[in-house]
């Protein structure tokens, strides 16, 4: 009988080591490595920075800093600053990450492309005007500032990729 039961939970255990393997199948693709980003502290300095350099110059806006991923990561607006700056200035940096270069760049090339200026202005999801800037750590894209809130008579998206510039100045030489 003893002998019965240890040949039961023998076959058992054979059986479900066996289910177990069996489930397991092909080894799982290794997960993506995570989207790289600034420090939240220098994300946050570079926002003020942006912001507070444009508010000296009569500019109410609003900064967003974003990681490679194009995650926000902060959204720092100025009293005042309207809903569209708010909106735009993520978008803006969405461009500079997907496209990898200064969304001044990126308008430039729209400017000159008109195919390429329509799908970029078929994606609601960005905003291909100047006004945001890749940040980088060494060669490798670590996000995007961006920065919107200037208007026309105060020079518009070259005032606003000022601004984003002014943020990301004062953060680079600490990006990791």
């Amino acid at each position: 009988m003893v002998r019965s039961i240890t040949l039961l939970g023998a076959l058992a255990l054979a059986a479900t080591t066996g289910t177990a393997f069996a489930q397991q199948g092909a080894p799982a693709a290794p997960p993506a490595p995570p989207a790289r980003g600034v420090e939240m502290a220098l994300a946050v300095e570079a926002a003020q920075a942006a912001v507070s350099t444009c508010l000296g110059e009569g500019v109410k806006g609003a900064a967003a800093v974003l990681d490679s991923a194009g995650v926000l990561r902060v959204l720092i607006s100025a009293d005042g600053a309207s809903k569209n700056a708010a909106e735009l200035s993520p978008k803006k940096a969405v461009a500079t990450i997907q496209m990898k270069k200064p969304s001044s760049e990126i308008q430039a090339d729209a400017d000159k492309d008109p195919a390429l200026k329509a799908k970029l202005e078929a994606d609601k999801t960005i905003f291909p005007r100047a006004g945001a800037l890749p940040i980088m750590a060494g060669g490798d894209l670590v996000g995007a500032i961006g920065f919107g809130g200037a208007n026309g008579q105060q020079g518009g998206g070259t005032h606003d990729e000022a601004c984003a510039k002014a943020g990301l100045d004062k953060i680079k030489a600490r990006v990791k």
